[in-house]
């Protein structure tokens, strides 16, 4: 057998793992791999073992090999090489003790599969029907479970193979290397792994004490067979992952005789908590511990001293071992061991290793380890722990417990915002700040309370949970707007790190006082109050005066458009919010008085009644013209209309460019889109494309509208029943004081006529968000047209300076190659960077609501009924928020743009915005995991008078597209198949 020398082993290996890094890229992996590590590190192992030609894959490509010693691998091969093989590499350049094997790389898998079960795969991935999509799985399986390796891949492994050693010296009774040759692990190292919220742990196969260079070949072939698992895919499915695009690697690792075995979490894993460290160990293989077959001892450390704070004996009935020839077995363990497996010192020794993987990786860690009979600690595997969400952090922050509060959730945004969404937003906030009589900042860096993490804004409420008023506002606030946010913040309030500093109000008087007296808060609201008439025209006006100042002729120039962008957010936002909302809030205020004067007389819920199809929401009014549309249609083109009900909208946007779909419903569509097309689902995000550029998800609503039976619109039938309650009421109240009830009648109709401009404020801000967007947009078309960014969207993920910064780049005066060039090359590849990171957390499904600065999620900390909704077998609880009772088929949806809701069906979304309304007209219930009784998603709710429970945590996980449920809207139930 003819052997590679270590220096052209270390110089093929440097070119394949270039190849790699180039591969990596091409397939979206970016520069910085799954977890962000620095490549190389400095020490480097990679040619301190000799390997056969044969495993570098002679008869392969020679920059792609079949091949690859671990320690040729960096965390940045994921894509070739899996993430589960890439750390492992990782560790080993980094001197972790790690048992060095080989990983057959994706490209063998690639090969097996062939162009005839890429084409099965893609069926899999196409299937809706659950027997259909198992029957092609299971084909699929067998396809790779036989599949016949070609002679290079198979020379490639056999040849790794016999050239392994042990990791470790056997125990007594342990199966001991023979001529079969050296016991090994087969695990498989999926390409799609460890993402936020889909870590896909567990999810193919892992085969232990396989013996012989044939049973080693046989586990490669199932383990690239366990990608098609039915448990694989249903979970790829449910995360929204294609299979198609998947691929598996597989590492080959000497098998360490462990005698105790476990998981290391390097921050809490549940809490988030990332001064502790959790611990899980047994007797044996790790297996044990990993499927979940034993109950394991548990221990929690300390993450600085290693010091245990508190431990568990489980009962360790089980033990999985090696058995001779190959294989293992669970032996079932007489009686339970009072004693723990690990004692202080060893868990000290693994709290070490957890500090060093977190500093290498970047970021806590979810590790394996095994303890062998000769005491020698071994790492098996790591991964980041996907669950926990970054920490806001600012350089200009104080020191101690910090708590910052998810502004994106209570704005009914689970998904990131870009990078210009954030700088915008930023902006919007320094205007508050100014406002507010804060200190001078960098207005583009925003406020110190303001912060970036996941891609979400958090606010710093230190101070908040730190005064005595600030205790009891902010909560009362979110109790209408996000229910389970306001008990988070109430827990705190007893946090012995958030002591009270300001016991006196006037701190707060003094901050909000002069600003509102400036803007004239007080004299709108009153004046409103007094004269609703005066205060709609009011807000009429100033609608008016924006609109002209949005509409002033912008200049040529991409500099001045990219100043203007920034000064219409820094200056044109704030001002709507103090002319507009006191106005509304002037309803409600007028509601509050009516229920004053009502009480005793209306019954519970029966005030709340009369918010029931409010006139002047621009919403509402916005679906009604939807569903105005969408009779029209069915009415001028009925045979259209039939072919077009229940399309999706990316099909008849094709047609509405194509100029194909019905005159009707382009013509409609076109004045749809004149007055609202500046509208989109995460609409306050300016990097998110509007309805008028993409206007499938509009076009979805009409064609799900298509599938309504025609009758009267629910927001005319919504009036009636808020007039009629407002007139109920009125009456009532007349039997028993006549001027009581005119008293009553008059702040009901003050009620009615005002509290529909809730949604004003938002409207007209999302008009000022569109304005900038269109500046920003032709910003980015000229640097694309100059190459200095790939596309024109492509701006969105520059902050403001950036965006200068590209603008001195395309100037024409500039010299080719250079200094000037490099600086295109490090734009692009930051927005390259960023694009990965906004679709990995796209992918995030849990937001924390509140985050403290040492990673603990306090919800998660206290554990279920956080909210005042606690849960039971069958029964999902939160807040009650349109009553009414409905039992249909669940849909759902994660994101509007083309979600198909059949009519009567039970709409389930993680939040909900004015994008998402259009789907009410025709939901038969709506449930909701953000929330309170006076969200967006609750008042639109009850103005169409469909039952709503918001606020209901998990929903979206717990239930299934097409589970039939019962949702109680008056008690805040829904009740699971």
């Amino acid at each position: 057998m003819r052997e590679l020398g270590a220096d052209a082993l270390g110089g093929a290996l440097d070119a394949c793992e270039e190849a790699l890094v180039v591969e990596a890229g091409r397939r979206g992996g970016g520069s910085s791999g799954i977890h962000g590590a620095s490549v190389p590190p400095a020490h480097d192992t990679r040619a301190s073992r000799v390997y056969p030609e044969a495993v570098l894959g002679s008869g392969a490509s020679p920059a792609l090999p079949v091949v690859l010693p671990l320690e040729a691998l960096r965390a940045t091969m994921a894509a070739e090489a899996g993430g589960k093989a890439a750390n492992l590499g990782e560790m080993l350049s980094a001197g972790f003790d790690v048992p060095a094997g080989f990983c057959v790389l994706a490209a063998a898998y690639r090969e097996a599969l062939g162009a005839a079960g890429q084409s099965l795969a893609e069926e899999v991935d196409a299937a809706d029907d659950d027997e259909r999509r198992r029957a092609l799985s299971a084909r699929l399986r067998r396809l790779l479970a036989t599949a016949d390796l070609s002679p290079t891949t198979a020379a490639a492994v056999l040849e790794a193979y016999a050239a392994l050693v042990p990791a470790s010296a056997p125990s007594a009774g342990a199966p001991s290397p023979g001529s079969r040759g050296v016991p090994v692990a087969v695990r498989s190292s999926a390409t799609t792994e460890d993402l936020p919220g889909a870590s896909f742990a567990g999810q193919q196969e892992t085969f232990l004490n396989v013996v012989g260079g044939d049973a080693v070949l046989d586990a490669v072939r199932r383990c690239w067979a366990s990608l098609w698992t039915d448990r694989a895919v249903a979970y790829r499915r449910r995360a929204g992952f294609r299979g198609a695009e998947a691929a598996l690697a597989v590492v080959v690792q000497p098998l360490v005789d462990a005698a105790v075995a476990g998981v290391l979490f390097t921050a809490d894993p549940v809490a988030g908590t990332r001064t502790r460290m959790a611990i899980d160990a047994s007797p044996g293989l790790g297996e044990a511990v990993v499927s979940g077959a034993v109950d394991p001892d548990h221990f929690v450390a300390d993450a600085a001293t290693g010091r245990i704070i508190e431990s568990r004996v489980g009962a360790k009935a089980l033990a999985v071992r090696p058995t001779p020839g190959g294989g293992t077995e669970r032996l079932v363990l007489a009686g339970a061991d009072p004693r723990l497996c690990l004692g202080a010192h060893d868990v000290e020794t693994l709290v070490t290793l957890g500090r060093r993987l977190e500093e290498h990786f970047g970021g806590p860690q979810d590790a394996e380890w095994a303890i062998s009979a000769d005491a020698k600690v071994w790492l098996t595997q790591t991964r980041p722990i996907t669950t926990l969400h970054p920490i806001p952090t600012r350089t200009d922050q104080t020191s101690g417990t910090r708590a910052w509060f998810c502004f994106s959730l209570a704005q009914g945004l689970t998904r990131p915002l870009t990078p210009m969404g954030h700088a915008c937003i930023r902006l919007l906030a320094s205007s508050v700040a100014r406002q507010a009589g804060f200190r001078a900042t960098d207005r583009e860096d925003g406020p110190a309370v303001v912060a970036e993490a996941g891609g979400r804004l958090f606010v710093d409420v230190t101070a908040v949970l730190r005064s005595r008023a600030g205790r009891q506002l902010a909560p009362r606030v979110l109790d209408v707007m996000e229910t389970r946010s306001a008990a988070v913040l109430r827990s705190l309030a007893s946090d012995p790190r958030f002591p009270l500093a300001a016991r006196s109000p006037l701190g707060l008087v003094r901050r909000i006082g002069p600003m509102a007296l400036r803007n004239r808060v007080p004299e709108t609201l009153l004046g409103a109050v007094l004269r609703p008439d005066s205060g709609r025209a009011a807000v009429r006006r100033f609608g008016a005066g924006l609109e002209a100042r949005l509409h002033v002729p912008t200049p040529a120039e991409p500099a001045a458009r990219l100043a203007r962008a920034q000064e219409l957010m820094a200056r044109e936002a704030f001002p709507i919010v103090p002319a507009t909302l006191p106005v509304a809030a002037a309803g409600f205020v007028s509601l509050g008085l009516a229920a004053a004067l009502l009480r005793g007389i209306a019954r519970p819920g029966e005030v709340q009644e009369v918010l029931r199809g409010l006139p002047g929401n621009a919403t509402t009014l916005m679906d009604e013209e939807l569903r105005v549309l969408a009779e029209r249609v069915r009415r001028e083109a009925p045979d259209a209309a039939r072919d077009l009900a229940g399309r999706i909208g990316e099909d008849l946007a094709g047609r509405l460019a194509a100029g194909t779909l019905p005159e009707v419903l382009a013509d409609g569509i076109a004045g749809f889109l004149r007055r609202y097309g500046q509208r989109a689902a995460a609409e306050i995000d300016v990097g998110v494309p509007r309805w008028r550029e993409d206007p499938a998800p509009v076009l979805s609503m009409v064609a799900a509208l298509l599938r309504r039976d025609p009758g009267t619109g629910a927001l005319a039938a919504a009036a009636r029943a808020g007039q009629d309650a407002a007139s109920t009421l009125s009456a009532r109240a007349k039997d028993r004081s006549r001027l009581r009830g005119a008293a009553a009648e008059a702040f009901l109709k003050r009620a009615r006529a005002l509290a529909g401009l809730r949604e004003e404020p938002k409207f007209l801000l999302v008009r000022v968000f569109d304005a900038v967007r269109t500046e920003l947009l032709a910003v980015g078309r000229h640097l694309a047209d100059t190459g200095v960014l790939p596309d024109r969207d492509a701006i969105f993920f520059l902050t403001f300076a950036e965006a200068r910064s590209a603008l001195a780049l395309a100037q024409p005066s500039r010299t080719a190659g250079g200094a000037a060039d490099d600086g295109v090359r490090r734009l692009r590849a930051v927005v390259a960077r960023r694009r990965a990171d906004y679709a990995r957390e796209m992918r995030r499904r849990h937001v924390p609501r509140v985050l403290l600065s040492d990673g603990t999620e306090p919800e998660a900390a206290l554990g279920a009924g956080t909210a005042g909704v606690p849960q039971e077998p069958g029964i999902l609880r939160g807040v009650p928020a349109s009553a009414g009772t409905v039992a249909a088929a669940a849909r759902v949806v994660l994101d509007p743009g083309n979600a198909s809701l059949l009519p009567g069906e039970v709409l389930v979304a993680p939040s909900t915005d004015p994008g998402w309304t259009p789907l009410f007209l025709t939901a038969g219930a709506l449930v909701m995991e953000m929330g309170g009784s006076n969200s967006h998603g609750a008042v639109v709710a009850r103005e169409y008078g469909i039952p709503a429970v918001v606020g209901v945590p998990g929903a979206t996980e717990r239930i299934a597209t097409g589970d039939r449920i019962e949702v109680d809207g008056g008690a805040g139930t829904v009740r699971l198949p």
